[in-house]
């Protein structure tokens, strides 16, 4: 699209001549202002559109109103952003979805188990475990891992561990009894550990 009907008539309101002189006044350079002229406002930098409106006493708002780029920067603003909230929603679905595929075993037989446990309770808990299997996978795909196990005894580490109870000082033995868990270098819960 060519603006230069718009760019000469604000030239003729405020008194300049030739596109030099324009230049000149604006500090843009020769290639700057063609593309203004041409319409090619998207290989500008804001900066250039603010410094070429503010020395022409005008806001960017009135610039781009007088481009009738309002209407169109909105328009985009708008599409872009119905887009990334479509990304959003595709990105939890699809999130949701692989979790559940990770987890479909668990939800299958958990409420079974459940169940079963409740009326026989003497059944041997052993037999749950595998049912646990699948949230397993699911925090080693998510990169978490245990950092200490229970029921083992290690050094205390008041920035790794909770103390539980009893008193301990830095590299004392104690005995792990909640495991801590880490995702990566980040440390997400601390592990309880209580005094041998």
């Amino acid at each position: 699209m060519d603006y230069t009907p718009q760019i000469r008539e604000l030239m003729r309101l405020r008194q300049i001549k030739t596109f030099r002189e324009l230049r000149d006044r604006t500090g843009i350079s020769e290639k700057q202002l063609l593309k203004i002229r041409k319409g090619e406002f998207q290989q500008l930098k804001l900066e250039t559109l603010t410094q070429f409106a503010i020395k022409l006493e005008l806001s960017l708002a009135d610039l781009l109103a007088l481009f009738e780029l309002i209407p169109s920067l909105q328009k985009e603003y708008d599409r872009l952003k119905a887009q990334l909230s479509e990304q959003r929603e595709t990105l939890l679905q699809e999130f949701q979805q692989s979790s559940l595929q990770t987890l479909e075993p668990w939800l299958l037989q958990w409420s079974a188990a459940a169940y079963a446990a409740q009326q026989n309770p003497q059944a041997p808990a052993v037999k749950l475990l595998p049912l646990v299997r699948p949230i397993e996978q699911l925090l080693q795909n998510w990169g978490i891992e245990q950092s200490a196990i229970v029921g083992s005894e290690i050094p205390y580490d008041p920035q790794q561990h909770q103390l539980m109870g009893g008193m301990a000082e830095a590299g004392d033995l104690v005995r792990v009894r909640y495991a801590g868990y880490r995702q990566g270098e980040r440390l997400l819960y601390r592990a309880k550990v209580s005094p041998v």
